[in-house]
């Protein structure tokens, strides 16, 4: 193939795996989407003083526009990571985000 087809693959003639006709913007930035097997499995001890880290330059970053609220939901979300009272992985981080990145990519949520 030569360019972008019809359908918003790439050069490559690869889409996205949502099953539709957009491209998935990790694959269009070249971000390897697969979570090592092993991260799952990480523990990540309670710690208060991380926690409240992420959770104040989440709030530090936090502005106007949509991208700095966005960056400022990841940070948050990663500070789960250390929250005792928190059931998250570093996985299920990176659906979420990767939900979020795709909704955006497409226009944001259609009611």
């Amino acid at each position: 193939m030569t360019g972008a087809d019809d359908n918003g693959a790439g050069a490559g003639g690869e889409t996205g795996t949502t099953g539709d006709d957009h491209e998935d913007p990790l694959a269009a930035a070249g971000v390897d989407p697969v979570v090592p097997e092993d991260a799952s499995d990480a523990e990540f001890a309670a710690d208060d003083e991380v926690r409240e880290f992420l959770r104040d330059v989440a709030e530090d970053v936090r502005g106007d526009s949509s991208e700095s609220k966005q960056l400022s939901a990841i940070l948050y979300r990663v500070s789960d990571l250390y929250d005792g009272e928190e059931e998250t992985s570093p996985e299920d981080i990176y659906l979420n985000v990767r939900h979020i990145m795709r909704i955006k990519s497409e226009g944001g949520l259609r009611r």
